[in-house]
């Protein structure tokens, strides 16, 4: 089970956004209280944590990632940024992230045109994997 948290405040505003209320900064504040008490109640069942947004602060989603990581649980980041922020040491702690700003005319990770782009974490390199969310055509 992924467990997805939203975080609010995000400056991209991407027209036809699918999660325009998280351009406010609104919602309970994270933190590792709360965090962890999720991850104990569902002790087991959540396989990853996937960031929603956090793209007013890259910093703060590195270090939720990181307070994951130390869960032993996979994390994500979902971000409209173009690419990882410099200040933000992706490969340490992210096993998936997203990254493109959603672009209407091009849709989301399902279509074929989308600017969108999955990266699973390899080792240390980053294996693009967003064809795996277009469907074929018999």
């Amino acid at each position: 089970m992924t467990l997805a948290l939203n975080l609010s405040g995000c400056p991209c505003h991407c027209p036809g956004c699918h999660s325009q209320h998280l351009w406010e900064d609104i919602g309970e504040p994270l933190t590792e209280e709360l965090l962890g008490g999720l991850s104990e109640r569902y002790k087991g069942l959540i396989t990853c944590v996937c960031f929603m947004g956090g793209d007013a602060a890259p910093e703060e989603v590195q270090h939720w990632a990181e307070y994951v990581k130390e869960l032993r649980i996979k994390t994500a980041w979902y971000s409209g940024r173009p690419a990882t922020p410099d200040t933000f040491h992706l490969s340490r702690a992210v096993d998936y992230v997203k990254f493109g700003p959603y672009i209407e005319e091009l849709g989301g990770l399902k279509s074929e045109k989308t600017n969108q782009r999955l990266y699973k974490r390899v080792g240390e390199e980053w294996e693009d994997i967003t064809s795996v969310f277009w469907k074929k055509s018999l």
